[in-house]
């Protein structure tokens, strides 16, 4: 009998929420502590991460090769200009082109008449954030120093398997700026410091709600689970869906066009929102979700003005499958991770909305 590990339900039982309740306003954030515009993890001290550019594997493997790296694509023509301002700073068509390059580099999506909003509009969205997180490490005396970025560099090449010191070459090559790559680098290592201050400044997480949640995934056990993953698509940008459906079901890295694409707080974890209960899905997600077979990809499907393009991973039978109860130190460390996200979140929604942030396009 197929073994599954429970901790995973407790996704389903403590923070699965109909779709279309969930809180769209962190659209293109990553809600780890990590950031959303790079890919650095802090060697010592750095949870799991999802960004443009990553050091490990996702958490959902590819079942197949990637495709070949498409060419950089030139979006911006002309004399360099502003395309934002963040409390003063500037965003210029150059620097956005350097991460629209360094997005092509490492995803591998090429940019095209169906992708090409969506990339720059993502991309765009975290050249934002990164402003805002390193204005507010610096409001709160994070300094990351040359030796952190040295460290994560260097880290970076070994997690890559990139030749020491071929890494600028390689970034050069894809159109992508060093100076830019260090600057996210410094972005995300700052973010993480800052989330972390924030976490433990709520304290410890108490023996209740750890014997709370103990509870609740015993229970869960005995009812039959979806692990399903979505991509939410706003209306002004449902364009062109029945390509991006195709494409999903050619490539399999569904956790990736998610991570890039989706507006919904999910994309920070690749569009997953873990073992749920069908039933608490609203009616046109489950009925949707009642007609696919594990590994399949849904067409769009319209609730209220925007769009949720679904997959189902798996599917749990408490009749045939078998699961492994969480021990006490698995949930804590579950809780302690989505608290984390919840808190970088918040954070960044409370940033965004106390920016003045002067956009240009």
């Amino acid at each position: 009998m197929k073994k599954i590990f429970a901790t995973a339900f407790l996704l389903g039982t403590l923070s699965a929420l109909p779709a279309v309740a969930l809180d769209l306003s962190s659209i293109g954030q990553n809600n780890k502590p990590a950031g959303n515009s790079v890919m650095f993890q802090e060697t010592s001290e750095a949870p799991n991460q999802s960004s443009i550019m990553k050091q490990e594997e996702p958490e959902i493997a590819p079942k197949n090769e990637a495709p070949a790296r498409p060419e950089p694509k030139k979006i911006f023509s002309g004399a360099v200009r502003i395309v934002a301002v963040v409390n003063g700073e500037i965003i210029t068509t150059e620097d956005l082109q350097n991460r629209i390059n360094a997005f092509i580099m490492n995803t591998r999506i090429p940019v095209n008449e169906q992708t090409q909003n969506m990339i720059v509009q993502r991309t765009l969205q975290a050249a934002i954030d990164e402003k805002l997180k390193l204005q507010d490490a610096e409001k709160n005396g994070i300094v990351i120093s040359d030796k952190d970025i040295d460290q994560s560099v260097k880290f970076f090449e070994t997690s890559n398997k990139i030749p020491e010191g071929k890494l600028k070459q390689i970034l050069k090559e894809s159109g992508v700026s060093y100076d830019v790559f260090l600057a996210q680098m410094k972005s995300d290592l700052a973010w993480i410091r800052v989330i972390r201050k924030l976490s433990a400044a709520q304290g410890e997480l108490t023996q209740k709600e750890i014997e709370t949640a103990q509870k609740e995934a015993d229970k869960d056990l005995s009812t039959p689970k979806y692990m399903v993953s979505e991509i939410l698509i706003k209306n002004k940008n449902a364009k062109n869906l029945d390509v991006l459906v195709s494409n999903l079901r050619q490539d399999p890295r569904f956790e990736l066009y998610a991570m890039q694409f989706s507006e919904a707080p999910s994309s920070s974890k690749g569009g997953n929102l873990g073992w749920i209960n069908k039933e608490r899905l609203i009616t046109p997600l489950k009925n949707a979700l009642g007609k696919l077979k594990a590994g399949e990809v849904s067409d769009p499907i319209k609730v209220g003005q925007d769009y949720y393009i679904l997959k189902l991973e798996k599917i749990f039978d408490p009749k045939k499958d078998k699961a492994e109860t969480p021990t006490a130190e698995n949930i804590k460390k579950f809780l302690e991770e989505n608290r984390m996200e919840e808190i970088a979140a918040k954070h960044l929604q409370e940033l965004r909305q106390e920016a003045v942030i002067e956009v240009r396009m």
